[in-house]
């Protein structure tokens, strides 16, 4: 009898999502994962949960009514995570006329139940709040509903409800070789150590590396895939409110600036093909010129490449021969051949429902339950969105010393399951040592234990992006105290 069920290779989204799908069907599931968890271009994404404006314009109505509807399975079962936000289109008099936009979020309502969310309105900016940081020339806006949501912690709660519902989860745990008969055998190296596991099934859910894995460790022929780097960028803010705005740019292309962990703005996204390493992508300067151009074209702030703090990049894979944006996932199964799934590419907003599909293929080969994952909250999420500042008040009652900044920080990663990271405690001190103004011991010593966190970059850039305001001595401090706790 094999080990597992199911063995999944690789710890994004894409690998997350079925390892918390399978698991939940009553499958018995490993995940390995060579590095963190999102720790490539999971971390890496605009951050956003939406239908996407540029395949509406595209005319892809089917993909965007979908989407939209796991808009609103997100907002359900990520209330913490996924937050709505308004998006504002300032209308520029060189790119698409004013009524050609009002038509098209007019359809863009029409393809969904908008759960609560507003309608799209007409603004006047220079009488509105999101107009204050434009340029002068830019009077009439257009306004709709969206959600942003943040990427890394979506990996990792996707992940600890797979851990909750029986999944194994290892990282720091490398397949090098997988052989195939009726069972997979897999030869792994697990944080240094080498052991054999044997799985029913397999999935390659590596990313950027897909073709690398079937090619080197499973030995798989694979149609010809395409490698894409998505980049953005982060500056110190912009503006004070909280809308995303999308700026039309002069080829076509739709930026985005949105709020970016309070005292930052996140710009992006620019999209190229790419060649290499996915382990060492960078942002060449070239996409930082084109981003800061592309913002400076609307925002009376000049943005210039000096005061980028941060380059976000990732690469994933598409079908050369498609270039599909919205995911692929391969089936292979021959008789007396244990089947591979292989899942790659793909946007936040519909890896539940590609993961969804990807594990019911599954069903010929081994009985499991029923489709559940659209109405199972993620870990801290059993509370309706729109009471989200409800749950912060809590916080802030229960555990005074905390002010409302940091209480929103720490709802928006936890949830209602924030007292498992602050306990009982009644001052600031209990919660031991302070790296920086809001990283306490508590919080490390939780990562540690329940998150799968070993090292620094993996609690400052995707547990936390609290990396981006943190001294270097924090930081060598944190280390230091990683060390003496694991």
């Amino acid at each position: 009898m094999a080990d597992y069920d199911l063995a999944i290779i690789g710890g994004g989204l894409n690998g997350v999502s079925l390892a918390r799908d399978a698991a939940g069907r009553g499958l018995r599931v490993i995940l390995l994962e060579q590095g963190d968890l999102g720790g490539a271009a999971s971390s890496a994404t605009p951050r956003m949960i939406h239908g996407d404006l540029s395949v509406l314009e595209r005319r892809g109505f089917r993909r965007v009514h979908r989407a939209l509807a796991e808009r609103r399975t997100w907002l359900r079962i990520a209330p913490h995570l996924v937050r709505p936000m308004r998006f504002v289109i300032p209308a520029h008099s060189e790119e698409r006329p004013p009524w050609l936009l009002r038509a098209g979020l007019f359809v863009y309502d029409s393809l969904t139940n908008r759960g609560g969310l507003p309608v799209t309105a007409t603004l006047d900016i220079t009488h509105h709040p999101v107009g204050n940081a434009l340029k002068r020339p830019f009077g009439t806006a257009f306004e709709y509903s969206d959600c942003v949501v943040d990427d890394s912690r979506l990996v990792v709660l996707t992940a600890l409800d797979a851990a909750e519902r029986g999944a194994v989860i290892r990282t720091g745990a490398r397949c090098v070789r997988a052989d195939r008969t009726d069972t997979w055998r897999l030869a792994v190296v697990d944080r240094g150590h080498r052991r054999a596991i044997t799985a029913r099934a397999l999935a390659n859910a590596t990313g950027g590396w897909a073709s690398m894995v079937a090619e080197t460790v499973l030995r798989q022929p694979q149609p010809t895939m395409a490698a894409m780097q998505m980049s953005q960028i982060v500056v110190p803010r912009l503006f004070e409110h909280d809308h995303v705005y999308v700026f039309q740019n002069s080829d076509g292309r739709l930026i985005f600036a949105s709020s970016f962990a309070h005292d930052f703005t996140l710009i992006g996204t620019v999209t190229h093909d790419f060649t290499g390493d996915p382990a060492i992508v960078a942002m060449p300067g070239a996409d930082v010129s084109y981003l800061c151009d592309a913002a400076s074209r609307y925002f009376r702030e000049r943005v210039a490449p000096t005061d980028v703090v941060r380059a976000v990049s990732g690469v994933n894979l598409t079908l050369a021969s498609a270039r599909r944006r919205d995911g692929t996932t391969l089936f292979h199964a021959h008789r007396r051949k244990a089947p591979l799934i292989t899942m790659f590419g793909g946007d936040v907003t519909t890896s539940r429902l590609r993961a969804e599909r990807a594990v019911t293929r599954l069903t010929p080969f081994y009985p499991m339950s029923p489709r559940w994952t659209a109405g199972a909250a993620l870990p801290g999420g059993d509370f309706a969105w729109h009471r989200f500042d409800h749950e912060v008040e809590l916080a802030c009652d229960r555990w005074r010393f905390l002010e409302e900044t940091r209480a929103r920080r720490l709802v928006a990663a936890y949830g209602s399951r924030l007292s498992a990271v602050l306990g009982e405690a009644k001052t600031r001190e209990e919660l031991g040592p302070a790296f920086g103004p809001e990283l306490t011991g508590a919080e490390v010593r939780y990562l540690i234990a329940s998150e799968w966190a070993r090292f620094p970059e993996d609690i400052l850039w995707r547990r936390s992006k609290l990396g981006l305001t943190m001294p270097a001595a924090d930081r060598d401090a944190l280390a230091a105290f990683m060390a003496s706790v694991t």
